[in-house]
């Protein structure tokens, strides 16, 4: 697995500490073992999950602005785990409504040692989210509309929402309501993976 990762790293241009890389490995076999039991994602191929989870997952990472940042709708921990261990500086708040995937990604932060992550068990809108964020990740979450309704009290007056999408969301863009604003959309590229991937990032008018 290292040396499809250092492969997968090499033709994103992502250069990462053999710690970093260590991790990644880890957090792939904890997901692949917990999800037997626990269902965590439907990739159930440890090689195929270095591509769609992790490489899919720290493309991202460019583009994000700031140190705290909300993971909504985390799952079990995408993209916030590999984001906290290629962003060691940066804190990843994960949040899910579901206990088990909270458990799992309690199990994550002990067994890789990671003091940047905090799983938190809420609904968003019941999450106070104080102090507030300078960024609100989403992956396959929401629609942009939903994201930014549900989220609006997450980012601070500097916060920005990043929405992680496959095909360019041209018709869920047109729908924003008029007080947020895309100010980019970041065509990614994910090695080995098929169909497009894109970064929507909205800021609060």
């Amino acid at each position: 697995m290292i040396n499809k990762l250092t492969q997968l790293l090499s033709a994103a241009n992502i250069s990462l500490s053999d710690q970093q890389k260590q991790q990644l490995i880890g957090y792939v076999e904890l997901l692949h073992k917990w999800n037997k039991a626990y269902n965590l994602t439907s990739v159930r191929d440890p090689q195929e999950m270095l591509v769609r989870h992790i490489l899919d997952s720290i493309v991202v990472n460019p583009s994000l602005i700031g140190n705290r940042f909300i993971d909504v709708g985390t799952g079990p921990g995408l993209p916030g785990v590999p984001l906290a261990i290629v962003r060691p500086d940066a804190h990843f708040t994960l949040l899910d409504s579901l206990g088990k995937r909270i458990r799992f990604l309690r199990q994550v932060q002990f067994s890789l040692g990671l003091q940047n992550i905090e799983p938190v068990q809420s609904r968003v809108e019941d999450f106070s989210g104080e102090p507030a964020f300078d960024g609100v990740i989403s992956r396959a979450f929401a629609s942009l509309s939903d994201m930014v309704n549900w989220c609006h009290h997450l980012p601070g007056r500097e916060g920005r929402f990043y929405a992680l999408k496959g095909q360019h969301p041209a018709e869920e863009i047109a729908a924003l309501p008029p007080q947020f604003k895309v100010t980019d959309v970041v065509a990614l590229k994910v090695p080995q993976l098929e169909g497009e991937r894109h970064l929507v990032i909205i800021e609060t008018l």
